[in-house]
């Protein structure tokens, strides 16, 4: 009987394989609304985790898998700015400084305005645990006020974190390397924005291995807030206490990098409309994610307006997304050795 079953369960582990390569392929055909087109600008990424436009003609890269910060030029020219970094995520720029997430650690750079050199590293925050198989620090950006906000993803999948600056999102002092936790019961949030008029809102992926459980979320950032993470199993998603989402997506699809619409861009929106990268997940019967989706936000209460849309689709494993400063929307894919695309109008 195991001689007779065993070509169905060849057949069978074979597609899970194929199911799980898939989106890391370069097989994938990717399409967008009516109106608008996609291009390949740029190859052999990497493996890209963030993209941060410093002006018009220099396009700042993080590479995880290579442990790299480099820049494109306008004719996709690669520079390294940094080297030897422990899986670099993201970058905030000001106007003399960058700062650089790693596994665990946030840094401080001088650069020169024309990032021509990069120097006087200094470590501002470090030993946040990352754990084995759980998540890492995530993005670094700055808020109106200057503070830093931090993402740093849970070690586990479902425990209580030694480190309470595990599974939050974190105020640093870009100066002096103070820092506390900042929101609470976030279990990976990979990315935020700031929208004016309505705040600080930011991607958080919630637990595996509960069935379709829970949606992956977009937030709004309430200073000393609990968004409910571990305690928000199936039986009870919205813990008493904890925030609600404002904005949700499909289970285990991975809802990552966010940004917001410039009120040039001739992608459909509003000035408080953001897109958002669905990468895609393992973790689920049929794949999952492969998405760009679009949210609008109400400006007033910042409550979603009508529906989160699918707005590009079959994308592979999209992850980093920035808006331009023409208003065309760039993404990378973190599969098939990262790809940079554009969006853009095609009138």
């Amino acid at each position: 009987m195991l001689r007779h079953g065993t070509p169905l369960v060849l057949i069978l582990v074979t597609l899970l394989i194929a199911r799980q390569i898939y989106p890391y392929s370069s097989f994938n055909t990717p399409t967008v609304d009516d109106g608008y087109e996609i291009e390949v600008i740029a190859k052999n990424l990497g493996g890209p985790t963030c993209l941060e436009w410093f002006n018009a003609t220099t396009l700042v890269v993080c590479d995880r898998d290579d442990g790299e910060i480099y820049i494109l030029n306008e004719n996709m020219d690669r520079q390294v700015l940094i080297s030897g970094l422990d899986h670099p995520h993201d970058v905030a720029i000001t106007e003399s400084n960058i700062f650089v997430s790693e596994a665990g650690e946030l840094s401080r750079y001088t650069h020169d305005g024309q990032f021509g050199q990069i120097a006087n590293r200094t470590v501002l925050v470090s030993g946040i645990p990352v754990g084995n198989g759980g998540h890492q620090t995530n993005a670094v950006n700055v808020l109106p006020n200057g503070t830093l906000i931090w993402h740093s993803g849970s070690t586990c999948n479902v425990c209580d974190e030694d480190d309470q600056r595990n599974a939050a999102l974190l105020w640093v002092n870009g100066s002096t390397g103070e820092h506390g936790v900042l929101a609470s019961g976030v279990r990976n949030s990979f990315d935020g924005v700031w929208v004016p008029g309505i705040g600080y809102v930011f991607t958080d992926n919630g637990r595996d291995w509960d069935g379709d459980h829970p949606d992956e979320e977009l937030n709004l950032l309430v200073d000393g807030g609990d968004y409910g993470w571990p305690n928000d199993p199936p039986s009870n998603p919205r813990p008493k206490g904890s925030i609600a989402p404002i904005a949700t997506w499909t289970p285990h699809s991975s809802m990552n990098g966010v940004a917001l619409r410039p009120s040039n861009s001739p992608l459909p929106g509003g000035d408080t409309t953001v897109y958002a990268t669905v990468y895609g997940s393992w973790n689920s019967i049929i794949p999952q994610g492969q998405e760009i989706v679009r949210i609008d936000l109400d400006s007033i209460n910042g409550e979603v307006i009508g529906t989160t849309t699918v707005f590009a689709e079959d994308l592979g494993t999209p992850l980093p997304i920035a808006f331009h400063p023409n208003g065309d929307l760039y993404f990378a894919v973190f599969g098939s050795n990262g790809k940079l695309y554009k969006i853009s109008a095609t009138n």
